[in-house]
Formats: structure tokens, sequence, C-alpha cells
């Protein structure tokens, strides 16, 4: 299930990646104000990226944070790209969340989205 597909922006890729709130019903903060998603990249890699409940005009702001920068910078990620973060419940592990890069392509005259694969080792 998709929980947020989001293009890049400028702060996104320099700084955090901030996401919609209605998304934070998916994520078990346990009543603290930060959580580490453990999140399976394309490759198959078990990341760890930090996703913070910012305070602010009077509502939460998720955003990600440690970790982030490092998925961007490995996939080489830049202003316009997509990042598409996704729940996969399994009866016998409890959900599990996968993170996919994707980038603008034309094909024909036809915009799709392809996915990206990692830029570094």
């Amino acid at each position: 299930m998709e929980i947020f597909s989001k293009e890049l922006t400028d702060t996104d890729v320099r700084v955090r990646f901030s996401f919609p709130t209605h998304c934070l019903e998916h994520l078990d903060f346990a009543g603290n104000n930060s959580v580490d998603l453990r999140v399976k990249d394309s490759c198959g890699e078990l990341r760890v990226i930090s996703c913070l409940k910012r305070e602010g005009s009077g509502h939460e702001r998720p955003v990600l944070s440690r970790g982030w920068l490092k998925f961007v910078v490995d996939y080489g990620l830049g202003v316009g790209d997509k990042v598409v973060l996704l729940r996969e419940d399994d009866h016998y592990l409890g959900s599990q969340f996968r993170i996919e890069a994707k980038r603008r392509i034309v094909l024909f005259d036809r915009e799709a989205w392809g996915e990206v694969t990692r830029a570094t080792n």
C-alpha cells in the first residue's frame, strides 16, 4: 500500500524530506516525536531513516531526517525526481516499509516514471 509519493524539492534533496501529515497514521511513534523507520530500498538494502514530527503552525509536520540524505546521494536523486514510500503488511512479519526512487522519462512524447537504480555502492 502506498503511504505517499512526492516529487522532490530543493529542500528535500539538500536538508530533509517533508511529507503529508495524513501519512502519520501509518507510523507508530509510541508517544515519541521521532521513530526510526526500517525500510528496504529497491536493491534490497535495509536502511534506517529517522522520521520526526516537527511542531509548527498548530500542527505536526513530518520529515525524514537522519539517513535520508545518504539515500539521496546513493541514488543520485535531484529536484523533480520522485520518492515513494510503501507499507507491505505481512501476516507473519507485520508491517514492512519499502522506499522507491523514480525519475521522469519521456518515451514517444509520453511521460512516465522509471525506477532509479543505485548510483553508488
